[in-house]
């Protein structure tokens, strides 16, 4: 069982930044590829990024690409997300994803565990 706990949302100004975190416990979090999900008011529940094991490799969205940075401390048992430029498109609760021994894919049924999510405004 692996318990996820994510933090670092809340209110920021189009083309300001915010840095989500996520806390991990109960298992060994190197063990897990890790992601970020999103999921906007009426929207589905959306892949925004992943990262390997040791952090070593990376991939995003088309949407976040180039704005968004996702980072890993396993020392620390914690994800981050490191979000710039933010736009009213990026509104919505961010939630922490894990998977345990194999590449994270971009789709939601293939998560071990979730986070209950933290939620991220971006006023215009």
């Amino acid at each position: 069982q692996v318990q996820l706990v994510e933090s670092g949302g809340g209110l920021v100004q189009a083309g300001g930044s915010l840095r989500l975190s996520c806390a991990a416990s109960g298992r060994t979090f190197s063990n897990y590829y890790m992601g970020w999900f999103r999921q906007a008011p009426g929207k589905e529940r959306e892949f925004v990024a992943r990262i390997s094991w040791g952090g070593g490799n990376t991939y995003y969205a088309d949407s976040v690409k180039g704005r968004f940075t996702i980072s890993r401390d396993n020392a620390k048992n914690t994800l981050y997300l490191q979000m710039n430029s933010l736009t009213s498109e990026d509104t919505a609760v961010y939630y922490c994803a894990a998977k345990r021994g194999v590449v994270l894919r971009t789709t939601t049924g293939d998560i071990d565990y979730w986070g209950k999510g933290t939620l991220v405004t971006v006023s215009s």
